[in-house]
């Protein structure tokens, strides 16, 4: 019986189509959710070319966005057009239909599924390896433009005797073209097998021919493709081996033809290279043959040449003529990477000197005279004096410092330069006292001022602090008037909205009070389509309907130095140190961005993020580039990044760089000319770190250019790690004003020391020229130590196990107070080395470092003092009254004693109380009050040596001609100067 119901359970449900205003409802929910996908899409680009409009780099917008577009378009395109090209003639070289075998039987049911769909399958195939190839093309943005605009470098490779612009500006795009080439080929060789294998051209398991005429002609032209793409590779080849990286012991990272390149591998990539066109040939052939037993032949004759002769015979002279006498055979390629390698990474012209490392001279005077003007000695070390600015100078919780401060120069009140350590007051948005939308990004919004110490003196108070030349809220001193607040900055990475009716929290010199932001940077939220946008970009849709926004509104973001310079000039390397300097009257954060290849024939390659690590990257200052790998590099670009208005500003610093010409003529008008340059900005300018460590890493290596003694790496070098610092790493460059022994005054420079290697003595010194506005600005100085002198780990372990030190670390034993080692400074003088180390403590009433001791080491002896004159007098064995804190007095010069009886007595006195309130503050412990009396003590001592009478056989420190005090004690013992804290006995002997 038929079904008249709807099964047994009951009779069959109709089901209506939706009414009219259901489906109007759904197609206008369906256009909504399609619009609103397509303006989530659109809100990133448009406020990406808004942020690009309110910084003046909108041309550098435009030019990426257009480059990438048109790439897309041609190579999108042409891939698409190609694999669809051959898809339709496979298909229209069918053959006609014939008896039907079981393998055809079963693709005849594919065929009649997609005989409607023909056309739409064609075209869906065709733009989905369009859009693929495509947005890869898009990518290659960067290596277009430098084929299309590329310079030439006037220098010429050894081996092939081209310009040095075909490696590392044409090879790339050749290449890309040849990888471009190969994808199109095979997606059309698979597209168009399948597609006769589908209608009958190819047959598997069918009886009679494996594939129709047509189709043989077919493939052959595309295999003939391929392998003529393989023959223009193996051309290619011959090129690549001038920037092939390879394994090598001589040195790391080997780049560029060693004997058996040039010997074998580079013939054999020839012969390949005809054997692979007359391959070519026979595929192409087959359209009239239509056999492939030639093509087949001739291929498997490149397959097994590829084997033979690209593999075996390479090893074979590798094996039989190199590795029986390699360093002969290698030396003059040896000689072409060294040549290459120094002059890509600019370190052809460093100026090589023996240098014994042994003092020249027994003349003790002499010695601390020329101690004084060998360097000025930085004693605060900005790697750990941030927490005393922090203490000192934060002011408020929603402040903060860098935990790593920066050095630079600045007149003192006689117009000298000064070594001065700076640090902008940032804002701290985890200091904010109640966390929410408004207060995170309305109200609190800007920093406020730079502070700066002395870099060779300490402050009174507390004793041992940083001794300010600019501080205070709002900041007054050495630098003037300026614009202190700071909206833009290496710790403000949240956006914030300005401008508009929310007033921002600001101080004035009498007090706390609102501000609203007066510059024109940021981009205005005035209208509604830029707050839709924005609300979209930042996932936050108060932008949108918020009371806080409104006219004058303006919302600042991407507001680091970093980040601003890698966005307008995103073809630059940027180095991971960004400084501040207070330039007219505006602080200027100044970034140093290098231009960078890896295609530079023969020059050995490095990892920038390896090698511009060490001991402070682990925590406290960013990496540059963190896995780029290059083989040449320039400092070629200074920027600037104004901290009120962020405005970038990029200056030409490498006059004769072929590759910043290149990007100039990509981006013109976006970098200034150096002669643009302020003169207050120039004396600001400095020598960049990143820099300078990736040169001394390649010198400790690239500093011999004698082939025989580079392969047996008899000198190499090591960066040794850092004596000071608890992270393992390698020893931080410093900067430093210091006086080489060819120069006749002090100059602001950039210095590092060497080990050999797998030996912890010292093995060279280094310095740069750092002051940008000196003519003799970025010559490298090496002094080759030519004997056995202590390095920088050994100096270090000695003074561990000074029994000063020991007693000091005792002494501190029960304060809750630790030991922090400064900067180990390195310093040539009169043949020898002398070593100063500042030494701080921290804990007790104060969490912050404070200058307590130095110390000093020169030849064998190695002292620790109270102060910087102290340890010099003391290791140069000389006696003399010390200068006041803060000031200089010329060498020799010492404060005019106070002599009597009456003096006398008054000085010890005074040294008895001294000591009783140091003992006191100890045991608090009251490191305020502990310092004060021991500078009381100090002086009291000094008086007392200079008021004793001479006529006794003692010297005027209180000593006798054998060295010790008048009870018998050691020389250490009565000054009062073992351990930190002063016995009774040491004011006896007065």
């Amino acid at each position: 019986m038929p079904d008249r119901g709807g099964g047994p359970t009951g009779p069959r449900i109709r089901v209506g189509r939706p009414s009219r205003r259901a489906r109007t409802l759904l197609m206008t929910l369906g256009v909504l959710a399609v619009l609103a996908m397509a303006f989530v899409m659109f809100a990133g680009f448009w406020t990406d070319w808004l942020w690009y409009r309110s910084v003046s780099y909108s041309s550098v917008f435009t030019t990426t966005l257009w480059t990438k577009i048109g790439l897309f378009l041609v190579f999108g395109l042409l891939m698409a057009v190609v694999v669809g090209l051959n898809i339709w003639l496979a298909h229209r070289l069918r053959p006609p239909l014939s008896a039907m075998s079981l393998e055809q039987q079963s693709l005849d049911r594919y065929r009649m599924s997609l005989a409607p769909y023909k056309k739409w399958v064609l075209l869906a195939i065709a733009a989905l390896v369009g859009l693929i190839a495509g947005a890869s093309a898009s990518g290659q943005w960067r290596t277009w433009l430098m084929y299309v605009n590329g310079v030439a470098f006037g220098q010429k490779d050894p081996q092939f005797h081209l310009d040095v612009s075909f490696y590392a500006f044409d090879l790339p795009w050749y290449r890309f073209l040849l990888g471009f080439g190969f994808a199109a080929t095979v997606l059309s060789l698979i597209a168009a097998a399948l597609t006769h294998y589908l209608y009958g051209g190819l047959r598997v398991t069918s009886p009679g021919a494996r594939a129709t005429g047509a189709a043989t002609g077919h493939l052959s032209v595309l295999l003939g493709v391929f392998v003529s793409l393989k023959a223009v590779a193996y051309w290619l080849d011959r090129y690549g081996l001038a920037v092939k990286s390879s394994d090598f012991k001589a040195t790391d990272n080997w780049t560029g033809l060693r004997y058996v390149d040039a010997n074998a591998y580079l013939p054999a990539k020839t012969i390949l290279f005809c054997i692979a066109a007359i391959c070519a040939v026979l595929f192409f052939a087959t359209l009239w043959r239509r056999t492939w037993q030639l093509p087949v032949i001739g291929f498997g004759l490149m397959v097994l040449s590829a084997i033979l002769i690209g593999g075996l015979y390479p090893a074979i002279v590798q094996k039989f003529q190199v590795q029986p006498n390699e360093q002969a055979k290698e030396a003059p390629f040896i000689r072409k990477n060294i040549e290459a390698t120094r002059d890509a990474y600019d370190i052809d012209r460093a100026q090589v000197q023996d240098y014994s490392g042994k003092s020249t001279t027994d003349d003790d005077a002499k010695l601390r005279a020329s101690a004084d003007d060998a360097a000025s000695y930085r004693v605060m070390d900005p790697n750990v004096v941030s927490p005393a600015f922090q203490q000192l100078q934060q002011k408020r919780n929603y402040y903060q410092f860098p935990k790593t401060l920066d050095v630079d120069r600045y007149k003192d009140a006689d117009g000298k330069d000064q070594d001065t350590v700076i640090g902008l007051r940032e804002l701290n948005i985890n200091g904010i006292p109640k966390r929410n939308w408004i207060n995170d990004h309305f109200t609190y919004t800007h920093g406020y001022g730079a502070i700066a110490a002395r870099g060779t003196t300490t402050g009174k108070n507390p004793k041992g602090s940083p001794d300010f030349t600019e501080a205070g809220l709002p900041t007054t001193g050495d630098l003037g008037s300026y614009e202190q607040r700071i909206y833009y900055g290496e710790k403000t990475e949240q956006y914030s909205i300005v401008g508009g009716p929310q007033k921002e929290l600001d101080y004035e010199e009498d007090g706390e009070k609102t501000t609203s932001y007066k510059g024109d940077s940021g981009v205005s939220l005035s209208n509604t389509f830029n707050r839709a946008a924005y609300a979209v970009a930042f996932s936050e849709p108060q932008i949108l309907y918020s009371g806080a926004i409104g006219d004058g509104s303006r919302i600042l973001y991407n507001r680091t130095p970093k980040e601003r310079v890698e966005a307008v000039a995103p073809w630059l390397t940027i180095d991971g140190d960004a400084y501040p300097a207070v330039v007219n009257k505006r602080i200027q954060w100044v970034v140093d961005a290098y231009t960078t290849t890896n295609g530079y024939p023969y020059a050995s390659r490095t990892t920038l993020g390896d090698t511009t690590a060490d001991s402070l990257t682990t925590n406290q200052r960013a990496v540059v580039a963190q896995q780029n790998q290059v083989n040449y590099i320039r400092n070629s670009v200074k920027a600037t990044v104004d901290a009120y208005d962020g405005k970038v500003t990029l200056y030409e610093w490498d006059t004769k760089d072929p590759v910043l010409k290149t990007w100039r003529k990509a981006f013109p008008g976006t970098v200034q000319s150096r002669s643009d340059i302020p003169q207050e900005l120039m004396d600001h300018l400095r020598y960049p770190q990143d820099l300078f460590k990736v040169q001394r890493e390649l010198l400790t290596r690239y500093h011999v250019t004698n082939p025989a003694q580079f392969y047996s790496g008899s000198d190499a070098w090591q960066v040794p790690d850092d004596p000071t610092n608890k992270e393992s790493g390698s020893v931080p460059p410093y900067y430093l004003s210091i006086k080489m022994p060819d120069q006749t005054a002090q100059k602001f420079s950039l210095t590092t020391t060497f080990t050999p290697k797998g030996r912890p003595d010292l093995g060279a010194f280094m310095a740069v020229d750092a002051d940008a506005a000196s003519k003799d600005y970025g010559t490298i100085r090496l002094l080759r130590v030519t004997s056995t002198v202590k390095g920088p780990g050994q100096v270090q372990s000695e003074l561990n196990g000074n029994d000063d030190v020991a007693e000091f670390v005792r002494n501190l034993k029960g304060t809750d107070s630790d030991i922090e080692y400064g900067n180990l400074l390195t310093v040539p003088l009169e043949g020898g080395f002398l070593y100063i180390e500042p030494v701080y403590t921290r804990g007790g009433t104060q969490n912050y470092p404070l200058l307590r001791k130095v110390a000093a080491s020169y030849g064998s002896k190695t002292v620790f003092k109270n102060s910087l004159g102290e340890a010099l007098n003391e290791v140069f064995g000389v006696t003399g009254a010390e200068p006041p804190e803060g000031t200089t007095r010329p060498p020799g010069e010492t404060r005019p004693p106070a002599t009597g009886d009456a003096a006398l007595k008054q000085a010890i006195a005074d040294a008895q109380k001294a000591y009783a309130e140091s003992e006191a503050a100890l045991k608090k412990p009251d490191w305020d009050a502990y310092g004060k009396a021991q500078a009381d003590l100090q002086d009291a001592l000094q008086r007392a040596a200079a008021a004793q009478p001479k006529s006794d056989g003692k010297a005027p420190d209180g000593k006798t001609s054998d060295g010790k005090a008048p009870d018998g004690k050691s020389g250490a013992d009565a000054s009062g100067d073992s351990g930190g804290t002063t016995k009774p006995a040491s004011t006896e002997g007065g």
